[in-house]
Order: C-alpha cells, then structure tokens, then sequence
C-alpha cells in the first residue's frame, strides 16, 4: 500500500493492512485459519442439533458463515478505526513537518532520518509481537497500541515548543520511535484478530480494509495542511490525536476477547525457512518498496516534466490510491471464493505492476515520449495490479504454515501478522535508505529528453 505502516496492509496493511478461500472442507491449505465447518447432524440424531455459539466469539464466525454476527461485525468497526486513524497519524507529517524541522536546526539528512527510522523500529516490533502476542494478549496489544498511537501524535504537535537544535532533533526521534512501535502493536494484533475471527473470508475483509488504509493515506495530508495553514503547526496533531484517543474506549468495549493459553512452539525462522513463505515476503518487500520510491520521485518528475503545481501532484497520485482502495476488496473475494486465482493473481498482479512501472517515465530504452495521460493511467493500473499481488499474499502464508505443521490457532496467525507487517516495513526501511538525489535522477529520465 502507499505508506507504511503498517501497511494492510496492506491496512494494513493495517491494513499494511492492511494490513487484510474456502472450499467445501475449510482446512489448512484452504486459505482460511483452517477451521472446518461442523458436520452435519445426521437424520435421527437424538441429541439434535449442537448447541449455540454464546459468547464464544471463535464459534460464531464458524457458525454464521453466510452473514456477519455481531462479534465479527464489531471486529471490522475496530479495525476499520484503527486502520483509517493510524494512516492519517502517519501520512499527516508530510505536507509541512519537514518545513518546520528545518527551522528547529534539522538537516535534510536528519530529516530523512526522522521518516526513515519508523520503518525500521516497526520491523523489530512486528516480529517482537508476532512472536509474544499469545502471552501479551491480542485485545490489550491492539487497545494498547491505539492509545500509545494517541497519545504520542499529540506529544508530537508540542515539539515545536521544545528548544531548537539536539533537544528537538532527539524528541523527535523518540516519538517517531514511540509510533512505530505502538502501530505494529496494533496491526499486529489486528491482523490476528481478523484472521481468527473470519477464518474463511481473511482475504475479502483484508481488502475490505485497505479502503480504510487508503482513506487515511489519502485524506491525512490534505488534511493536515488544511488544518496547519489555518491554525497553525499544533493543531494537527492534537486533533487527530484525540480522534484517535476517543476511539479507544469504544474499542475496548465492543473489541471480542481472542484469548489462547498455547504460545505455539514454531518461530518466524522455521516460518520464513520454508520456501513458499520466503517467496511472498519477497513479493510484500519489493511491493513496498516500489510504493515507497514513488513519493519522493515521482512527484518531483511530474513538476518538472510537466509544470503542475503542488496541488495538482495530489490529484495524480489520487489515481493510484483510488484504484488501489477499488480493487482491493474485488481481489480480496475472489481470492476466497475462488482459491486457486490466486497464484495467478501473484504471477499477472507482479508482471503488470512491473510493465507499468517501466512506463511511467517511461524508461529511456523505449523511447516513449513521457505524457501526463500515460502516466495517470499507468498509476490507475498500478493501483489494480498491487491489489492483485497484496491482497492473496497474508491467506497463502497462512495456509502454507498450516500445511507444513504450524498449529491452527492465534499463534501462527500472530506469526503470520508480525512477518507481514515486518516485510512491508523492510521495503519501506530500502525505499527510505535508497531514495536519494541521485537515485531519482538515475531512475527517472531528465526533463529535457523527449
């Protein structure tokens, strides 16, 4: 997804993800959590049919399979809020906190580093909690994460009152660390408590959910600049902030408890060992990391190659976002419905995405003239092909895990959410390390070739 975080995720991811395929017999190797659905009872059975569900919010998604029970649907409420409030907190530095870093004493460098240092402390805490969630518990890491996520957003609105120079260069390090760390708690947990609470449908409501990824990455940096013009730099940051804030009591209230008393004894490495997982952790890096080069390159190539200016860049980029936001779902049902579509999505999804990218400049040895129309379209396919190659990739890992003897409970899928969101952050941590100066001008042709 464009963005972190923690994507959907993909969100994402949150999202990342965010962050995000049923046959008859849902086991392992279905795409699902590997929960079977029940037998039927057989004709004179005198015990008659079983008994219902209660509160236990794992039996009602086995046993309402065709419509939402009121578990699951407020499951997606939390992590719709949690998708949407995180992505905004993350995409609303963009439009003017490098601005005002510059005139508290921060370099061009620093700054860089300040942005790049949440991929890389998201990618240590996603594999922290993927591997601790059992213990920790999921709804308190996802409530705990959400409230940290608040809180530190707010925090960050009152660093310009802090002394310029090491003292504000050091806080903002701090927060920025703080946010990670707290929004891999939170997708983490989330991605989790999605798969195990619609064990049959994980990547229809993953793609459901970057909508809510895309809104906030769409919606946070206009967003922010509106409110920083109009009242200045604080008031960003509270505001969304207390948004966030005011979510979490909601989320404690109506979040399901998924609770285990088993940790699981496999560990990412045997996980990521195995062939096929190492595979599609391949394709959620290279995923990001594309996503990831756009933001600093394209948007200058298209002031440059085009004359438009800074507002118009939005509306080009608002073309992979909305398509993105579109196909998602599409892709996340058909990957359910129909299982074996999707290798082939993962095979045309990569090989589309990366024709498209070799024509948004387009590259010199094509000798294609670089025309705005072509590049819109472009990013529209894009947005349409990442969805094809995301979206599949979180069922698959589940199910090979399954398949190769990784128990079907909340553990696994713990691993399985902290090595998703830990990938993504790898090609965010590579686009952020590698994309310099001289890389946007190595990538993308100079304004003066045809």
């Amino acid at each position: 997804m464009p963005g972190t975080a923690e994507p959907s995720p993909p969100a994402s991811r949150a999202s990342a993800g965010p962050l995000p395929g049923a046959g008859a017999a849902l086991g392992p190797g279905s795409g699902g959590a590997g929960v079977r659905a029940p037998p039927m009872d057989a004709p004179g059975d005198p015990e008659g049919p079983p008994p219902p569900a209660g509160d236990d919010p794992a039996a009602s998604a086995r046993e309402t399979p065709n419509r939402l029970s009121r578990e699951q649907l407020f499951v997606l409420i939390s992590a719709a809020s949690m998708n949407l409030g995180c992505m905004m907190s993350y995409s609303i530095l963009g439009p003017f906190f490098p601005k005002e870093a510059e005139k508290k004493g921060a370099s061009n460098t620093v700054i860089g580093m300040i942005f790049g240092c949440y991929a890389l402390f998201e990618l240590l805490a996603s594999l922290f909690f993927g591997k601790y969630l059992v213990q920790i518990g999921a709804k308190f890491m996802f409530v705990s994460g959400m409230f940290v996520s608040g809180g530190v957003t707010i925090l960050f609105g009152l660093l310009d009152q802090v002394p310029d120079g090491p003292v504000f260069i050091a806080l903002c390090f701090l927060v920025r660390i703080t946010d990670a760390i707290s929004f891999a708690a939170a997708i983490t947990a989330s991605f989790s408590i999605l798969a195990k609470a619609f064990p049959n449908h994980v990547a229809t409501v993953l793609g459901t959910l970057e909508i809510f990824s895309g809104l906030g990455l769409v919606l946070g940096p206009p967003l922010g600049g509106f409110l920083y013009q109009s009242f200045g730099y604080e008031v960003p940051f509270i505001l969304l902030g207390c948004i966030i804030l005011l979510m979490v009591p909601l989320t404690m209230h109506i979040l399901p408890s998924y609770e285990e008393s088993n940790p699981g004894h496999h560990s990412f490495w045997k996980l990521i060992s195995l062939p096929k997982v190492a595979l599609l952790t391949l394709i959620i890096t290279s995923l990001s990391s594309c996503f990831g080069f756009l933001d600093p390159t394209l948007s200058l190539f298209v002031m440059k190659k085009f004359n438009l200016p800074a507002g118009h860049v939005g509306l080009v980029f608002l073309g992979l976002a909305l398509s993105y936001t579109i196909s998602s779902p599409l892709c996340g049902l058909l990957s359910d419905k129909i299982p074996h579509l999707r290798k082939w999505f993962l095979v045309f999804g990569n090989i589309i995405t990366a024709g498209c990218y070799m024509l948004l400049g387009p590259v010199p040895v094509l000798h294609i003239q670089s025309q705005l129309w072509l590049l819109v379209l472009m990013l529209v396919i894009i947005g349409i092909s990442s969805g094809m190659s995301i979206i599949p990739t979180f069922p698959e890992i589940i199910s090979c895990a399954h398949e190769n003897g990784f128990e079907e409970g909340l553990s696994t899928l713990a691993l399985v959410s902290g090595l998703f969101s830990a990938m993504w952050s790898v090609g965010s941590k590579v686009h952020s390390t590698l994309g310099t100066e001289e890389e946007q001008r190595a990538l993308l042709p100079d304004e003066n070739q045809p």
